[in-house]
């Protein structure tokens, strides 16, 4: 039974791994960020200790819509960051969900096939 719409045009995480992901079908063996309309994008962070507020800050876009959802993947086991850290989504009312990250590619695609912005931040442990 067909639930929604197919979108081909959405960007997809089509496979996922121990320390990979592929988008589209190219693989990514460090972290990344996903949104439904580009390429994904190298996030600079291996750790999930590592994370700060300027990280979280970075997902938001400089102009235009801001998402509904961040979709934080903490790598092959879940696991939460301190709650000041998602300050910068809080305040502007961005919703956070934390889960492991091959949840939070299953998640996304989802998501972005029913047309919804969200964006999922991947830590890929190596």
């Amino acid at each position: 039974m067909k639930l929604h719409a197919d979108r081909p045009d959405t960007t997809a995480i089509t496979a996922h791994g121990d320390g990979w992901v592929a988008v589209n079908g190219q693989r990514h063996h460090q972290s990344i960020v996903v949104r439904p309309d580009g390429d994904p994008e190298a996030w600079p962070c291996t750790r999930l200790e590592d994370l700060t507020a300027a990280h979280f800050e970075s997902l938001l876009p400089a102009e235009g819509p801001l998402p509904e959802l961040v979709l934080l993947g903490s790598g092959r086991r879940l696991r939460f960051v301190a709650p000041a850290l998602l300050a910068p989504l809080i305040s502007r009312r961005v919703g956070v969900e934390t889960m492991d990250t091959a949840a939070a590619c299953r998640t996304y695609n989802i998501l972005a096939g029913e047309g919804r912005r969200v964006v999922a931040a991947l830590l890929i442990d190596p």
